[in-house]
């Protein structure tokens, strides 16, 4: 399978980190093999590639909201969950069925209910508009 987002994530470190990106950032993507393997999980392209580039780079896993790791990726309620805010009220997730899309629809589950609401975008659009915002200056 060719890589179709490994650049464009890797390009969030100089755009954010005002740095370069370095294969220390990422996870090889043997490692994420194992993993997934163990856990018997299927993983859409866009969020293994999102891992391979900057699975390391904690500066952007842990920037507003907190990325899991690969080996805390679980699937509940038929989501495959990859992300939750500081306060655990929200979890974010991409259907478990839709595992074989390679860039998902996010989904956002309140934890108080349990209500899934569509973010209306893929992972990597979700990853893109995300940190845009974190990273956005106010006064701009």
């Amino acid at each position: 399978m060719s890589e179709i987002f490994v650049e464009k994530f890797r390009g969030l470190v100089p755009l954010y980190l005002e740095e370069p990106w370095q294969e220390a950032d990422g996870i090889a993507m043997a490692d994420l093999d194992a993993v997934f393997t163990e856990l018997n999980l299927t993983v859409p392209q866009a969020l293994r590639e999102f891992l391979h580039a900057l699975g390391n780079c904690e500066d952007l896993m842990e920037a507003y909201y907190y990325f899991w790791d690969p080996e805390e990726l679980e699937v509940q309620d038929g989501y495959l969950l990859f992300l939750e805010d500081e306060d655990e009220a929200y979890t974010w997730g991409v259907r478990a069925d839709q595992a074989d899309v390679p860039d998902p629809i996010v989904w956002r589950r309140n934890n108080a209910t349990g209500a899934w609401v569509n973010e209306e975008g893929t992972f990597s659009e979700f990853v893109f508009d995300m940190l845009d915002w974190v990273f956005s200056d106010d006064e701009d």
